[in-house]
């Protein structure tokens, strides 16, 4: 029962001076005074000092639900609620005028982070920032009251957590498209990369990937009037008018300008800067970056109150920004106007009694400041967030609602009601800018047609064209074709029809882009049981949510199998070259050969091919011209009729002579015989024509004459590989001259050498006996081998055959690892199969069988299909709602899901369920819904002590509209019998059940600030139930739990990482009977303030954890440490920014670890994070660590970053108090890229670093095997 006045009212005068002295500046940066600063730290504390009052006494008040500013306050107690704005109770008089408690607000959340402590009273203030998504479009900023509805989508209840986690719904897919040498060309930011594609016939082709040095916030396209030359050391012409260039501008304030160069398919920069300021506070909508359509002019908004300008002079320069003071606050939305004498932009923004308002502004160069514009307009639908450009000759533009969408310019203003929704994205149609397309949060698109009769705009017409993933980006390409980008699920490319199908939808889908994000949760599971670890994500939202599962390598889905034991070669051959299918499987054996061909009951059974020697050891097969087939064995080769199957002529080696090696195509045969003979043969109607005969020095250890050219029956190349020297051998054909000549190095002789193009490319294949593989490019006019790159496939011999997927050719690597072998954007990559131990491959293309591929293996042969050529394999399950948390259940081979269900026509918008799901075909076997506002938020697979049932635990939490934090939750225990869900135990909880974790036996709750322990007692009746045994309290939010023996890590909201462990007691009781008793204590923490999104257990000593800051730390406890200070504290000793938000870590691996291998000792982590990305970490030894270091720094030196940007920068380690170099951590997707270096830039960082290129990729390969 007290009264507090507080008179801020001088403050508020003097911030009002401020405002005035600063909208007359030009905005230049400027070294603060110190009365400046003065000032600034007054004022907050003035704001503080009145909320610590305030807090204490509101604490015992009525909270009015209607304010709008909110802080979180938290007694020591923990009792936590959420209070409002600073005028909410009469008791307290605050004698200032409405906006100064906006200053308040805003100078509070000024600071980044704030902790204070007043009596009682312990509260933070933090700024939250809210992403965007940004594209080419300029998408639009997400509202405040949507924020609610994304912490029910993907992240804890907590609110100041689910504004943190926000960024799993924005997941960048910024995408823009361009002409270029009349090719559309499409750029799409997946946030910290680049791919590029080219519109084909056939849909998006991908001609490069690149990653960018930051997280892009702005993604922009545009064509410059004259040529462009930044204001940098070194200048560069970006040309003249002939292409679009790439405007790029990082969250982290850097930009860059970027050019296609189409000879070297490279994207080169041409301008780069800084836009930060020193003082300044981050937009809460996000960055927004916008250029002037002719050019005049690239804005920025960054920071609130300021407007930053890139000018342009009339040479085309790009001139040093300033900055221009913008009276608007809430900013929702800017764009520069078409077809404005100055260049002029509209600003969409809110004030602070929420009504939502556009302003128009003209750009004023000589004063460096803001002149008012030709129209403003007021009181817009409280939704508007989206503004969109209308093109000359309409002008104006599109201001879109939620429930209306309103034209405006300054001569005209035409508004039409449109059904509820939050639109997401828009992309143009026309080029005048008379039909736009909409995606909304339903995914649904709209068509929005602009009415107009000439230059005179005379009304809006909106009309529903059909269904998609949810958009967030829109860009018409051509001919009604059209790219969804999607953050939420896959991306698709879908074409605009003129009339409806059945359902009435305009929309058909041509293609779909898998995204994995938002990846909320995932497991790591072996559902083959094969030793290779798949990752079962939750990913996608809304609509879009769906099971992926991700495998490592390639699948060949078996088909048929038959034992068949020492099998020495396999082809298969046609009736007829002409033939759609293939006809026999010719199978190889030391002393005999047996031809299998299919029946009509589509069964493989034993033929004959009469002239064919099948007593005899088939060395080679093949195809041939005239319809005929062409067997050769030690003494001779055989020219059969394929449809007669007849001997039409025979080529005998001669006398004391047998042939070794050899290979064929449709028209010619290569052989080698004893003692360095090289027979070449070619093939004719009928006829076998020994056309040259050549002497070499040594022996011939393998050949090949696959056609690389036009011709596909004919090759004017052979290539050789010799024993002896080691080496291998380019020869002429049909003159058998030598053309290129290259010493392999070492002692293993190649055992395999195959000719092939892949994307057009021409290269050289040459496998070793102990495994390895070297390939070269080959030049077929010079002969020239260059770009000599060697891998390790495998420990065994490799045998080489090419095989054709979609159209595409591919390369087989048998062997005791077999891989298959693509190329991808031009690069050679080497995929896994998931396989053990091939000894040969051929493709078999039969009717019941088609696009098949036999495989000798293992003492059998199988006919199998091979998955999608790719060298991750990912499954998607669509189960329509999203799912938030999943684990798996070995025993009764199932999944169990928490999920929830968006139903927007009914009374409770969502619905909240545990789903049980088959391990192999993934039905849905059980639901459990859950009770009205109850959320699942964790669910666990385990077993308790003195009980052989394994369970399903799963922890909830009630979230009610009138708490603001919840205060009761379950923990549920389900028994799977008989493909159900029984609900067996229950347990009501104080707060909500954020993790769950088995613990020796028992179930280890994190509920609210508590870490609680329950055992799993049994009672009178028989049934059983969770009895609370310890607990600990300590934490503001106690979020992510991991455990170790009885170590327990814990990751807190807003505390970093702390130690717990548990400790068992034994008191004697009256009873003399003992007892033991469990206590939980804190053994150390990390004192540092981090925001955690995930934490794991590295080893006993050392923990990860992961910020909302996209920063990955290690901390290690020193339990060895002389004193006990120094053992409760935790070190920091690693840092790194890896740029994405994580969501979860788990420990395994995506390859099968071979015992033999050096890498199956290094343990390895899986993260999955916001944008989609699955990533791997592993410990590496502390001498391979030192090496790959050198390695990277070496590398550094040499590969420059896209746009300038600096690697070493972009992994330093930063959050919102510090920055600091990154250390203990390398960035694996750097080092890898060595493999794909030129040979020049491999031998410039081998002569830096003294060792060798081999001993390089030698190391580097060994890094690969480890995902």
């Amino acid at each position: 029962g007290f009264e507090i006045t507080i008179d801020l009212r001088e403050a508020y005068l003097r911030e009002e001076r401020e405002r005035e002295r600063d909208r007359s500046a030009d905005g230049r940066r400027t070294t603060t005074t110190d009365e400046e600063e003065e000032e600034q730290i007054v004022f907050l504390g003035l704001g503080l000092v009145s909320v610590i009052i305030w807090a204490c006494h509101t604490l015992k008040a009525q909270i009015d639900p209607k304010s709008k500013f909110q802080l979180r306050l938290s007694k020591l107690n923990r009792t936590v609620l959420l209070i409002s704005s600073l005028c909410s109770e009469p008791a307290i008089l605050l004698k200032a005028p409405p906006p100064l408690l906006h200053c308040i607000a805003s100078s509070l959340l000024r600071c980044s982070s704030i902790i204070t402590e007043a009596g009682s009273v312990y509260f933070r203030v933090s700024r939250v920032e809210s992403e965007t998504l940004v594209s080419v479009t300029n998408e639009e900023e997400e509202e405040e009251d949507e924020r609610m509805e994304l912490r029910r989508h993907g992240s804890e209840t907590n609110l100041c957590h689910s504004l943190l986690r926000r960024k799993l719904h924005q997941s960048p897919g910024a995408q823009s498209h361009c002409r270029y040498d009349n090719s559309v060309m499409t750029f799409l930011r997946k946030c910290t990369r680049i791919e590029i594609h080219l519109l084909t016939p056939q849909g998006l082709e991908a001609i490069l990937d690149v990653p960018l040095y930051g997280r892009i916030a702005t993604l922009e396209l545009f064509r410059p009037h004259v040529s462009i030359v930044s204001l940098m050391p070194t200048s560069f012409s970006l040309g003249g008018e002939t292409q679009d260039f790439l405007f790029i501008a990082t969250e982290g304030y850097k930009f860059c300008v970027l050019q296609w160069d189409s000879d070297s398919s490279e994207l080169t920069t041409r301008a780069m800067g800084d836009v930060s300021d020193r003082i300044g506070r981050q937009t809460d909508n996000g960055q927004i970056g916008i250029i002037d359509p002719d050019c005049r002019f690239i804005g920025l908004h960054l920071y609130d109150g300021l407007f930053k300008v890139v000018p342009f002079d009339n040479k085309g320069q790009l001139k040093e920004a300033y900055n221009i003071r913008l009276e608007e606050l809430q900013v929702l939305d800017i764009k520069f106007l078409y077809g404005c004498a100055k260049p002029t932009i509209a600003v969409l923004y809110q004030d602070n009694k929420d009504a939502r308002h556009v302003k128009t502004y003209e750009v004023s160069q000589k004063e460096k400041d803001f002149v008012e514009g030709p129209w403003s307009q007021n009181n817009l639908d409280n939704g508007a967030d989206l503004l969109i450009p209308v093109p000359s000759p309409l002008c104006g533009v599109l201001i879109i609602g939620e429930e209306t969408i309103v034209y405006c310019s300054a001569n005209a203003l035409k508004a039409i009601p449109i059904r509820s929704s939050i639109t997401k994205a828009y992309g143009r149609v026309d080029v005048d800018g008379s039909r736009y397309l909409l995606g909304d949060h339903a995914g649904l698109i709209h068509l929005l047609v602009i009415t107009h009769e000439k230059e005179k705009v005379t009304g809006l017409k909106i009309e529903l064209l059909g269904e998609t993933s949810i958009a967030s980006t829109i860009s018409y390409l051509d001919n009604a074709v059209v790219f969804i980008g999607s953050s939420y699920g896959d991306s698709q490319l879908i074409k605009l029809n003129m009339q409806p199908d059945a359902n009435g939808s305009y929309v058909e889908i041509i293609e779909q882009y898998v995204n994995l994000g938002p990846i909320v949760d995932f497991c790591v599971v072996d559902l083959e049981r094969q030793g290779q670890g798949q990752v079962v994500t939750c990913s996608g939202a809304y609509k879009d949510g769906s099971l992926r599962i991700v495998r490592n390598g390639i699948g060949i889905n078996e088909q048929a199998s038959v034992e068949l034991p020492g099998i020495k070669g396999i082809w298969s051959l046609k009736s007829s070259i002409d033939d759609a299918f293939d006809t026999f499987l010719v199978v190889s054996f030391i002393s005999e050969t047996r031809i299998l061909a299919m029946n009509i009951e589509d069964e493989l059974e034993d033929t004959e091919i009469e002239g064919f020697l099948s007593q005899v050891q088939t060395l080679f097969c093949h195809d041939a011209v005239y319809n005929q087939l062409v067997q050769i064995t030690s003494n001779s080769v055989r020219l059969v009729s394929s449809t007669t199957r007849e001997l039409r002529n025979k080529w005998d080696a001669p006398a004391g002579f047998t042939v070794n090696v050899a290979t064929a195509n449709a028209s010619q045969v290569l052989l080698a015989t004893g003692g360095g003979h090289l027979v070449y043969i070619e093939i004719g109607d009928g006829t076998l024509t020994e056309v040259k005969h050549a002497q070499l020095e040594y022996e011939v250890s393998c050949l090949d004459i696959n056609p690389t050219g036009d011709n596909p029956n004919y090759s004017q190349l052979a290539a050789v590989g010799m024993w002896t020297d080691i080496s291998v051998r380019i020869f002429v054909l049909p003159d058998l001259t030598l053309f290129t000549k290259e010493q392999l190095g070492g002692e293993i002789i190649p055992r395999s050498v195959l000719l092939c193009a892949l994307e057009g490319i021409s290269y050289l294949l040459c496998a070793l006996g102990d495994g390895h593989l070297l390939n070269f490019q080959l030049d077929t006019s010079t002969g020239e081998l260059r770009d000599r790159k060697k891998v390790s496939l495998g420990t065994q011999p490799i045998t080489l055959r090419t095989f054709s997927s979609k159209s595409a050719t591919h390369v087989f690597a048998a062997s005791d690892r077999p891989s298959v072998i693509y190329s991808n954007n031009k690069k050679l990559i080497y995929s896994n199969v998931n396989l053990k131990e091939v000894s040969h491959m051929c493709p078999f293309n039969s009717g019941a069988f088609p696009d098949s591929l036999a495989i000798a293996r293992e003492g059998e042969l199988t006919i199998g299909t091979i998955d999608e050529i790719q060298k991750l394999h990912i499954r998607t399950i669509p189960i329509g709602e999203h799912a938030r948390r999943i684990c798996h259940q070995e025993q009764t081979r199932t999944f169990a899901i928490c999920s929830l269900r968006n139903q927007p026509s009914a009374e409770e918008s969502e619905m909240h369920f545990v789903r049980l799901l088959d391990d192999r075909d993934f039905e849905f076997l059980a639901t459990y819904p859950l009770d009205a506002f109850e959320y699942g938020c964790s669910i666990l697979s385990c077993s308790f002590t003195d009980d052989k049932n394994v369970y399903y635990c799963v922890g909830t939490s009630y979230v009610l509209p009138e708490e603001n934090e919840p205060t009761k939750g379950r923990i549920l225990v389900f028994v799977v019998e008989e493909g159900k869900l029984q609900l067996v135990a229950e347990k009501e909880t104080k707060g909500s059940v954020y993790s769950l974790n088995a613990f020796n036996g028992k179930l280890l709750a994190a509920i609210n600030q508590k870490i609680q322990l329950y055992k799993w007692t049994l009672r009178d009746d028989g049934t059983r139930e969770l009895q609370s045994e310890c607990g600990h309290h300590g934490h503001i939010l106690a979020l992510y739990v991991q455990t170790r023996g009885d170590f327990i890590v814990v990751g807190d909201l807003m505390k970093s990482i702390s130690l717990l462990i548990y400790k068992i007691s034994c008191r004697l009781l009256v009873s003399v009977l003992k007892h033991e008793e469990g206590a939980i204590e804190e053994i150390a923490r990390d004192y540092n303030a981090s925001w955690m999104t995930a934490v794991g257990i590295l080893d006993d000593d050392t923990y990860l954890g992961a910020d909302n800051c996209y920063n990955l730390f290690t901390v290690k406890r020193h339990s060895e440490a002389a004193t006990d200070e120094e053992r409760c504290r935790m070190e920091v000793v690693g840092e790194y920014h890896i740029g994405e938000f994580v969501n979860r870590f788990r420990h395994g691996s995506l390859v099968t670890r071979l015992p033999d291998s050096e890498t199956s000792q290094i343990p390895t982590m899986i993260f999955g994070t916001v944008n989609g990305v699955i990533g791997v970490m592993a410990s590496l030894p502390q001498e391979q660590y030192a090496f790959l270091e050198k390695l990277q720094t070496s590398m550094r030196k040499v590969i420059k970053g896209v746009g300038g940007l600096s690697h070493e920068q972009w992994r330093s380690f930063k959050n919102e108090k510090r920055s600091a170099d990154a250390r203990s951590f390398l960035d694996g997707d750097l080092i890898e890229s060595f493999m794909d270096l030129s040979r020049r830039k491999m031998e410039e960082i081998s002569k830096g670093m003294d060792v060798q290129v081999e001993e390089l990729c030698k190391r580097v390969e060994e890094l690969t095997r480890l995902h």
